[in-house]
């Protein structure tokens, strides 16, 4: 497979705290792969030095054979990288619809509108409910508006961070159904922070794990599940 995200070296810091620290990564075209690790590993971190909400204080980010390292979030959402953020930060006053609307903002032109009803096709629950303020949705419908609204500009690289945090059950198991589905039926390539780790390693090709703000393992599901010590170690309790 050919290499759609390629990070090298990547460092990022808040102030004086190095929160990533010489962390390289690959997702190739149509892979599902997952960045795993305990609380304050560095995963968030790394999705927004991608994304381009952090800025990267060394290293390289390259999407698609170019360089996006110093590019703003605008012009990296152009190029094809969304993020759904953790805690879906929706427009709680704003509807459904036009939470979507503002998705579909850097990605304007030709085929709009049909883009929006082959999402609403496969988030049925948010054609129900077009017009009520994303305020009153349940767990799980914001969360599948938060991940329709990041598919509005037609990425070829979508980026979530704890799609599943604070979801019942029942609706983690939807939740990891459209991500496959996402890659399987739309060829959207995912890189997934998930605390959910049993459910993420039986969705995705491939896995990092991060510890510290440093990247230790990596492999497929299996080769993780073999290795020695990897939940107490590396993952901590979110791993039970």
């Amino acid at each position: 497979m050919a290499a759609l995200l390629e990070v090298r070296g990547l460092q990022a810091r808040y102030g004086p705290i190095v929160a990533v620290r010489d962390a390289d990564l690959r997702v190739d075209e149509g892979e599902i792969v997952a960045l795993l690790g305990a609380n304050g590993a560095g995963k968030t971190t790394t999705l927004s030095a991608i994304a381009g909400l952090v800025r990267a204080s060394a290293g390289s980010i390259g999407f698609g054979g170019e360089e996006v390292t110093r590019l703003s979030p605008e012009r990296i959402v152009r190029k094809g990288i969304s993020l759904t953020p953790e805690g879906r930060r929706l427009f709680t006053s704003l509807t459904v619809a036009e939470n979507l609307a503002l998705g579909g903002v850097a990605r304007r032109g030709n085929g709009t509108a049909e883009h929006r009803e082959r999402l609403l096709d496969l988030f049925p629950v948010l054609r129900q409910r077009l017009d009520a303020p994303a305020g009153t949705l349940s767990g799980g419908e914001a969360q599948q508006l938060a991940i329709a609204r990041s598919l509005m500009s037609r990425p070829r690289l979508l980026l979530l961070d704890e799609p599943t945090l604070g979801l019942a059950p029942n609706l983690v198991t939807v939740v990891f159904e459209l991500v496959g589905r996402l890659r399987d039926e739309e060829g959207v390539t995912v890189l997934l922070v998930e605390q959910n780790v049993h459910r993420a390693l039986e969705l995705c090709d491939r896995a990092y794990v991060m510890r510290t703000g440093v990247i230790e393992l990596e492999g497929t599901p299996e080769e993780l599940r073999r290795t020695s010590g990897v939940e107490d170690s590396y993952l901590g309790v979110a791993a039970r």
